[in-house]
């Protein structure tokens, strides 16, 4: 099963328990077949009061029953950024998928294309854990810039390539290291060979007292 089937099977999960279980009156288990704006309203108020949880089952009603209201496309990007504000990088990514898919066009696709980047950059937690993410949002990175070269978001794009760049210099410098406590001096030269190639050098970077990715943004 792929991700965004699962967080759509996650979201409808989400809205079986809000109406049913939350709270458990009656008013909540009877909503439906309510007007577009009052999803929309509804969506923006459990926003508004951080309850992302109730925002989501709100968003799947309106979905349901106003598929092709004009209040989709806000309603979509709202949820992204509420995900994203409270570092729920994951569904950011699933909501700004759903608008690429729904609503987006050339004119949007920069936009949201950026704040996915964005929010897979965020989700960087730790890097020895987080590799292949690292990887893939390197990749991301440069794809955005030969896609938008003269983007205004040209400049925090790459701003971030280099971040994580040094944070895959620095992971494999470690990684060496440890191999060099331990005896194992081929596979510390592996590591190193890896950064032979980087854009970044030693020289480049120090070292962060926390997590290097997190410096972009805040």
């Amino acid at each position: 099963m792929n991700f965004k089937k699962s967080i759509l099977i996650a979201l409808n999960l989400m809205m079986v328990f809000v109406f049913v279980n939350c709270g458990g009156s009656d008013e909540d288990v009877a909503e439906f077949n309510k007007p577009a704006l009052y999803w929309y309203k509804k969506i923006a108020h459990s926003i508004s009061k951080g309850s992302l949880d109730k925002a989501d089952a709100y968003y799947i009603s309106l979905k349901s029953e106003h598929m092709r209201s004009p209040l989709m496309p806000t309603s979509v990007m709202m949820l992204a950024h509420a995900h994203m504000n409270n570092e729920e990088y994951l569904l950011a990514n699933y909501y700004l998928d759903e608008y690429n898919k729904r609503f987006g066009d050339e004119n949007t696709r920069e936009y949201t294309d950026f704040m996915k980047l964005k929010a897979s950059f965020l989700g960087v937690k730790d890097v020895y854990k987080d590799q292949k993410l690292i990887i893939d949002s390197i990749n991301s990175a440069k794809t955005y810039l030969g896609r938008y070269p003269g983007s205004d978001y040209a400049p925090l794009v790459n701003t971030i390539l280099i971040r994580l760049h040094m944070s895959q210099y620095l992971l494999n410098e470690n990684i060496a290291a440890l191999y060099d406590r331990t005896g194992k001096e081929d596979a510390a030269k592996i590591y190193r060979n890896k950064n032979k190639g980087s854009v970044v050098e030693s020289s480049d970077i120090t070292p962060p007292e926390q997590d290097i990715v997190g410096y972009v943004f805040d």
